[in-house]
């Protein structure tokens, strides 16, 4: 039981990226309020990238720069690449949320409201 224990709790970044999607995605398919679900996008975006980066990561790794007195190849590097990918995310998610937000405002403007059943009107 304690070997259970100390294995759930030696991961607790990928437990953390579980909640945080399980709290996106909630809020995206439960939530009436249009600025809701963009907030929920946003937390689903952020456990992405959070969840990608915590893959990159290697017990003992180091950045990829030799400093003077290191030996090459004694050490474990670990990868820029998701690192940059994700700051790439970012940008990106960053960059669509301000275009939603900015959608959100005119569809405001327009109809006077921001609750879904109301924008879509009566069922057929």
């Amino acid at each position: 039981m304690h070997g259970l224990i100390d294995a759930l709790l030696s991961r607790y970044e990928y437990w953390m990226t579980t909640v945080l999607l399980l709290i996106g995605f909630h809020s995206m398919i439960t939530k009436r309020n249009l600025v809701k679900k963009l907030i929920g996008l946003n937390v689903l975006q952020s456990a992405i990238i959070l969840f990608f980066i915590s893959l990159s990561l290697k017990p003992g790794g180091s950045v990829p720069i030799l400093p003077h007195h290191a030996e090459a190849g004694r050490q474990i590097y670990m990868s820029p690449l998701p690192h940059v990918l994700m700051l790439t995310a970012i940008v990106v998610m960053v960059s669509t949320s301000g275009v939603a937000f900015a959608l959100v405002i005119r569809i405001f403007r327009r109809y006077g409201t921001l609750d879904e059943s109301q924008l879509l009107g009566p069922p057929p």
